[in-house]
């Protein structure tokens, strides 16, 4: 009788982490601004997602900033947990936030569509990940 192969079958020829993520810019850690709007474990935004609901061109005015809109995030995805009511359940929670599209001479908030999941941090921790379609 065989059994399935393990992990420990297996080399392992690189490994990419959650850390490495960050430090390249794939993944922006907002744990702290997380933490103030009451989000207890690790929380980073994905590159699509930082894009199209983050980023912001100073070139475009002042009306905006980027921890701003940070916060607009969080507070979205802070709904999405509470909805979501167990955090092993959670799964792909989706939620929208309203942004102002990051390009000379917009001024109306238009709805993105972000979702936030619970995940393995590098040390099998439970982290947060805010993703946008494309990121997933």
């Amino acid at each position: 009788m065989s059994t399935a192969p393990t992990t420990a079958d297996f080399e392992v020829i690189h490994a990419y982490s959650r850390a490495d993520a960050i430090t390249d810019g794939v993944l922006h850690d907002v744990t702290e601004l997380a933490a103030q709007q009451g989000i207890l474990y690790p929380v980073s935004i994905a590159t699509h997602a930082w894009d199209a609901a983050v980023a912001w061109d100073d070139a475009n005015g002042a009306m905006q900033d980027e921890t701003g809109r940070q916060w607009d995030v969080l507070t979205m995805a802070a709904h999405a947990l509470r909805r979501a009511k167990r955090l092993h359940l959670l799964g792909m929670q989706e939620f929208t936030v309203y942004a102002v599209q990051n390009r000379p001479g917009a001024e109306e908030p238009e709805p993105v569509t972000l979702g936030i999941s619970v995940g393995p941090g590098d040390n099998l921790e439970p982290v947060l990940t805010i993703t946008a379609p494309a990121d997933r």
